[in-house]
């Protein structure tokens, strides 16, 4: 069963990730040790497509 959007954007929150907003439904985060921007879209309630949770590992793993 996929995760919901909502636990990715706990995950970026918990490591410190910060979201600088977007339109709609998207929402970018930053990182001072992250080189680039982490895109999320979708709402909340939704399930995480296979894209995004990989982006938010690899997120997670750039900044160790």
């Amino acid at each position: 069963m996929p995760r919901k959007i909502r636990q990715l954007i706990a995950d970026l929150e918990k490591a410190g990730y910060v979201n600088r907003g977007g339109k709609g439904s998207h929402r970018n985060f930053l990182h001072p040790k992250c080189p680039y921007v982490v895109r999320l879209s979708g709402n909340q309630g939704e399930d995480a497509l296979p894209y995004q949770e990989k982006a938010v590992k690899r997120a997670l793993k750039e900044i160790q």
